[in-house]
Order: structure tokens, then sequence, then C-alpha cells
């Protein structure tokens, strides 16, 4: 019975697991890139033009970018004190879309629509479902020195509205992004 039990929970446990919205990355680097070669890096700064961008739009900005900072200082970077003293640039991008989840309707099962005398029509029409938003976050790192892009990232997943489970994505997608710089 207690076997049962074990293999019932690590099966819910797993199902749990793979439901759950996962990061896309995507990495591309230049040809010959490491990023053991640099020393320093700094942010390049952002533009916000989003009229709805407030203080929590900023606050996420600055919780992103020192998360991607410590990410680099744990791979052997140094923050640099201006862009001018860095030997890599950081280019930010940030896009969230608000997605509507639909679901059409089944001509089987739902009635039909009437339209006038005697005159049913079935027609499938798309309800709403349900709303949620898709951050994605791109990262360019650039040569000030070359002035070309060395290294380029996305990270895009399902967001929280939840500010407390937002900054826990962020850290988790920042900390794949960054793994995914050849070193």
């Amino acid at each position: 019975m207690r076997n049962l039990l074990s293999r019932t929970a690590w099966l819910l446990l797993l199902l749990l697991w793979g439901c759950s919205p996962a990061t896309s990355i995507q990495s591309e680097p230049a040809p010959c890139f490491t990023l053991a070669t640099y020393r320093q890096f700094a942010f390049v700064e952002v533009d916000t033009e989003v009229e709805e961008a407030g203080p929590a739009y900023e606050g996420y900005v600055h919780f992103l970018k020192q998360e991607l900072a410590l990410q680099l200082e744990q791979r052997g970077l140094k923050q640099a004190p201006s862009a001018d003293q860095a030997d890599l640039l950081i280019n930010l991008g940030i896009v969230v879309d608000r997605q509507v989840q639909t679901r059409e309707t089944n001509i089987i099962t739902d009635p039909p629509r009437y339209i006038g005398q005697r005159r049913y029509t079935w027609q499938s029409k798309e309800v709403e479902v349900g709303r949620y938003s898709v951050g994605t976050v791109s990262v360019h790192l650039v040569d000030p020195v070359q002035n070309e892009m060395v290294w380029q990232g996305t990270a895009e997943r399902i967001i929280s509205d939840k500010p407390e489970k937002l900054r826990e994505q962020i850290e988790k997608g920042i900390a794949q992004l960054v793994a995914s710089i050849p070193s």
C-alpha cells in the first residue's frame, strides 16, 4: 500500500512539473565568442516607451538588471562604474504582451442560435476563456571596441500577475539565459 502511494505521489509530481509553463530560451553567439575574454560589463540605458510604465515596471527593470549583474558576476565578470570603462555592454529589451485565451464553440454539444422565423443556424464562434501575459526579455551583448553584437539571447514565458511569483520567474529565467552564454 505504501509503495502504491509513493508511486502515485511521484506520478502526480511529474504531471504537475510537466504542466508548468516552461521558459523558452534562445541563444545565438557570434563566431569565436567566449565570455572569458571580457572583464567588465555595463548596461546601456533603457528607454521606456510604454504609457502604463510606472513605478512597478521600473522596479522590475531594476530587479532584472540586478539579477543579470549577479549571474554575470558569478561567471567572473565585474560591473563597471560607467559604460566608458566597460569592455562589454548589455542592451536589454523587455516586452510584456497581454494575450486572450479563447475556445471555439462546438456545433455538436452547444445549442443552436435562433436567428429568426424558423431559421436555426449552427455557427461556431470564439469564446473568451481567460487572459494571461507573455513576457519576453532579450539581452544583447555588445563589444564597444568593435561596435558589434557578440551574443544575443531571449527568454520567453507566461508570467504571473503576483509580484513574488514574478520575481521568482525572473530569477530562474535569467539564470537559464546566462547559463546559455558560452564560457
